[in-house]
């Protein structure tokens, strides 16, 4: 049949967000989610099928025979028809990995709950701005647009210290904390405005959240 299309590149690098899955429209069926959506004028179903780990699947099934379709997903095959299957599939798996999945970047345990912190706070998403940086992102506040965060991995060594070892750091607007050793000048930011915090346990996460909402509060203008 020819090279077949992967459809994990509409996920790679991302993460499920398991308690979007049901308010997107999935529904459990075991330890899988499935969400199903009319295609084609309704001539055809398509199902998504996301497993435990998080892996995700599609079937495309002819609602007349029941037979499963899958011309869609091989490389060479072409054509009016199989083109908008195609399109109408990818469409929908776009919107599935907006809806629920993130970008899956930052894997200390402080980075993830900053960023669960700011979402369950403000309703704030992560946004990945540099396709140059790939590992570099924002959180800005919805009613000003101003950043309040940036979140990183980058080598120690970029920070001043003699080491290649890879770290994950926040760059947070200064309101009170200077003079405190535990926080650096902020990277690639204003040194004198900005502050970088080395996410590795020196500064515990209820400190990091009293830092994250002064950082907060001082983008409000």
């Amino acid at each position: 049949m020819g090279d077949e299309i992967d459809i994990k590149e509409h996920f790679m690098r991302l993460c499920v967000r398991p308690e979007t899955l049901e308010p997107f429209g999935f529904r459990r069926d075991g330890a899988e989610w499935k969400y199903e959506a009319p295609i084609m004028d309704g001539a055809f179903s398509c199902v998504i099928t996301i497993d435990g780990s998080g892996g995700v699947s599609e079937r495309v099934i002819d609602c007349a025979t029941g037979d499963e379709y899958v011309q869609h997903r091989v490389a060479a095959a072409t054509g009016a028809f199989v083109g908008r299957v195609r399109q109408e599939v990818d469409a929908i798996l776009g919107r599935i990995a907006v809806a629920c999945f993130e970008r899956d970047v930052f894997k200390t345990d402080l980075a993830r709950r900053m960023i669960v912190f700011a979402r369950e706070t403000w309703g704030d998403e992560l946004e990945f701005l540099w396709k140059q940086f790939p590992d570099y992102a924002v959180l800005r506040r919805a009613d000003t647009q101003k950043w309040y965060a940036v979140i990183m991995r980058l080598s120690r060594r970029k920070l001043g210290f003699n080491s290649d070892e890879t770290v994950e750091i926040i760059d947070l607007r200064r309101a009170g904390s200077e003079g405190d050793p535990r926080f650096l000048p902020g990277y690639h930011m204003n040194k004198k405005t900005w502050m970088t915090v080395v996410l590795d346990g020196t500064t515990p996460f209820g400190d990091l959240t009293k830092l994250f909402a002064a950082s907060h509060d001082a983008a409000n203008q």
